[in-house]
């Protein structure tokens, strides 16, 4: 698991932000974490994240590399605008929507596959459950937010991935699972904006 302080945690949440705000028509913000030196050895890891919003507690947007693919700095750019401008399930993002915007990131472990669901731990693990072409995720936040027990979890990341609740007892059906350093504005006591 990749291990961040809270100085770089809030520079890419402010990254985010910034990037939101950018597309947005916003100027960035004079924050000097806005403007952060990413040199550091630890941004320039490789790991699948996600960028998740939610707005008067509620999802706003949620997308995310599982794998890594680009230095965590330039990925938290991609899905900062994914999860505001691309998400299927909302509208786009407006400029008078953002001030009510939590952002929440997640930093994805490598993937590894799960031979037996008693090993899922609720609230470490994230699954992905796939079959055939279809394939589902849900970060590791999600069942303890809802309070789920395992089983619900596994039929929740059936679901997802547009199968049945209960695919995830049949041959065929791929389980693997993940876990995830997550961390928000709101967590961190950042100020409202």
């Amino acid at each position: 698991m990749i291990e961040l302080n809270r100085d770089q945690k809030i520079k890419l949440l402010a990254l985010a932000r910034a990037t939101i705000g950018g597309y947005l028509g916003r100027e960035a913000p004079s924050d000097e974490s806005v403007a952060a030196d990413y040199s550091d050895p630890v941004f320039q890891n490789r790991c699948g994240a996600f960028v998740t919003l939610h707005s008067r507690g509620n999802l706003r947007g949620c997308i995310g590399y599982i794998k890594g693919v680009k230095p965590i700095p330039d990925t938290i750019i991609d899905m900062a605008k994914a999860s505001a401008f691309q998400d299927p399930r909302f509208r786009p993002l407006r400029a008078e929507e953002l001030d009510a915007v939590d952002i929440e990131i997640s930093v994805l472990t490598p993937i590894e596959p799960l031979a037996d669901v008693s090993d899922i731990v609720i609230g470490r693990d994230g699954l992905i459950i796939s079959s055939g072409a279809r394939s589902g995720l849900l970060l590791p936040q999600v069942a303890s937010e809802h309070n789920w027990d395992v089983p619900t979890f596994l039929e929740n990341t059936c679901y997802k991935a547009g199968l049945p609740g209960d695919a995830w007892k049949k041959a065929g059906t791929k389980i693997e699972r993940f876990s995830a350093l997550v961390f928000g504005e709101k967590e961190l006591g950042l100020p409202a904006r």
